[in-house]
């Protein structure tokens, strides 16, 4: 069963609201209040379909009475016709211009009113219909992208896990690299430096993406990759490649999604340019300052830091304490500065990231 639609009559004169009732019993069900105060008290408690709404009245008139229901947001898009034997032009652009949907003069002419009535609630369910439409709409898209942004998050993991399989020293690696670029960018954002460069989707983005920085390490040799000591200087070029090769690698996927633009364009930016530095010393194109990708910026200080305070087979672990020392004094040569800043903003949350996730002694 349709539920019937609600006539609030809102008019202090009792012979005027027998007259509305009368009129409209059959056709809608109908409540009155004496006042504006008590309207607004009965629609705290259940709301109108329209509302029927004299203007002289006392304790709060119907003008006051407009006002308070259209400035709530629950109650705005109830339609409100004026019923009062004010006749004048600026009594009724003012009921308007208060949100008012329509203005009918007294006395009444019935076939009017429920004319007007039923032209109200019929655009009233129109643009309800409209607006349900609209939240589903948005809640669907909302979903799709967060579907979206998953399918994202999982490709890009199970790709960086393909280099977490091949190196056994990284443990952890991906998942610390991961929660410190978090961080960093949160900061960033909140400092509000390189504004144009960095946003919350895009660091989103970096942030899904950070994990995918060493993939290059796929095509380094094992007698390389996994050396018990130092590089020799051939061997070092050797792993260098793995910036090459990574960035090779994300492009083949890349060219298999046929668009120009894609979620794979920090991936790229990151993988080939992490191991670029800030004076230009760094590889493998010796990129310098805002030349090298934001994004390659930060995951940088993530890479160091956490290559820092790692124990590895040919070298002991940095302090925290130590690594941050090391951090600020790298600022303006392999580091961003504005980014160290916002590192030694966060060092405290690094600390926590890398005792929470610290791999097992080797």
């Amino acid at each position: 069963m349709i539920d019937e639609q609600v006539v609030l009559v809102v008019d202090d004169t009792p012979d005027n609201i027998t007259l509305m009732s009368g009129l409209l019993k059959d056709h809608y069900k109908v409540r009155v209040a004496l006042n504006g105060e008590k309207a607004i008290e009965m629609m705290r408690k259940r709301l109108p379909d329209i509302i029927l709404l004299d203007i002289m009245m006392p304790v709060m008139d119907g003008y006051e009475t407009c006002s308070i229901i259209k400035s709530n947001p629950d109650w705005m898009d109830i339609p409100i016709i004026f019923l009062t034997s004010k006749n004048e032009v600026e009594d009724e652009s003012k009921g308007l211009e208060l949100g008012a949907s329509d203005y009918i003069s007294k006395p009444v002419n019935p076939t009017i009113l429920l004319s007007r009535i039923k032209t109200h609630l019929t655009v009233k369910a129109a643009n309800d219909f409209l607006k349900d439409q609209n939240q589903y709409l948005e809640h669907e898209v909302s979903r799709r992208a967060k579907e979206v942004a998953l399918i994202q998050e999982v490709s890009i993991m199970a790709m960086a896990s393909l280099a977490e399989i091949r190196d056994l020293e990284t443990g952890y690696h991906l998942q610390r690299t991961k929660l410190y670029v978090e961080a960093l960018c949160e900061q960033m954002i909140a400092d509000g430096s390189y504004k144009a460069d960095l946003n919350r989707e895009n660091a989103n983005l970096i942030i899904a993406s950070s994990p995918l920085h060493d993939i290059g390490k796929i095509g380094i040799s094992d007698s390389i990759l996994l050396k018990p000591g130092k590089f020799t200087a051939e061997e070092f070029e050797v792993m260098k490649r793995h910036t090459i090769l990574g960035k090779e690698a994300i492009l083949k996927a890349e060219s298999l999604m046929h668009q120009q633009e894609t979620f794979l364009r920090y991936p790229i930016e990151i993988v080939f340019s992490h191991h670029e530095k800030w004076d230009g010393s760094g590889y493998p194109l010796g990129l310098k300052g805002v030349a090298i990708p934001i994004s390659a910026r930060i995951v940088a200080i993530a890479d160091v830091y956490d290559a820092l305070v790692s124990e590895r087979i040919y070298k002991k672990a940095y302090s925290h304490e130590q690594a941050v020392g090391i951090m600020a004094a790298e600022s303006g040569k392999h580091f961003d500065p504005k980014i160290v800043e916002a590192f030694l903003k966060v060092e405290e949350k690094f600390h926590e990231i890398a005792v929470t996730y610290r791999d097992l002694s080797l």
